[in-house]
């Protein structure tokens, strides 16, 4: 599985963070790229960098001369998370003026897996519109709504939450958190 992560300037880069820790470059090739809002939430949120496994593949997420923004070339999935509203609202009006963009704009026209966790709240009238056409064109839309019922105890097992949704949507098998009615000994 070939799969892109983007990730963009809203809050909430702990998400991608577990969602990068949770994917093995062994079993699949895994590609990134980052908004430059994002570069400034990292640092603020992650004091620091992103740390990636060996073997991810970083971009630069306004160069053009990438394999994902050809339908020529597609991966299997995308996951933009966080997700902006702004990132969102292009995406579902179509304008695709950077590699990132146009990535997601090639995800839709190929009917390849596209998710997007947006992390914003509460949602006005536009939010809500966007993401309606973005589900209607095939997108998987995964709000960053933790649950509760595992019992998380820190920060990390809260954003787990989330993940485990994202990793369930791409047939990524994972033990991140316990399955609803699932007994700990079932698990």
């Amino acid at each position: 599985m070939r799969i892109l992560i983007l990730i963009t300037g809203a809050s909430g880069i702990i998400y991608a963070q577990r969602l990068l820790d949770n994917l093995d470059p062994k079993d699949c090739e895994v590609h990134v790229a980052y908004s430059k809002y994002a570069r400034q939430i990292i640092e603020q949120e992650l004091r620091g960098e992103l740390r990636l496994k060996e073997g991810v593949i970083m971009h630069n997420p306004d160069d053009m001369n990438v394999p994902y923004v050809s339908g020529s070339n597609p991966f299997d999935a995308m996951v933009i998370i966080p997700c902006s509203m702004g990132t969102l609202g292009r995406i579902a009006n179509g304008v695709s003026d950077n590699a990132v963009l146009r990535a997601a704009d090639v995800m839709l026209k190929e009917k390849k897996k596209l998710i997007l966790v947006p992390r914003e709240t509460p949602f006005n009238l536009i939010h809500i519109k966007n993401m309606e056409l973005l589900i209607l064109a095939g997108a998987t839309i995964i709000p960053a709504n933790p649950s509760f019922y595992s019992l998380p105890q820190t920060v990390e097992q809260v954003a787990d939450t989330v993940v485990a949704r994202v990793l369930d949507h791409l047939g990524i098998s994972h033990n991140l958190v316990r399955r609803w009615m699932n007994k700990p000994e079932e698990e």
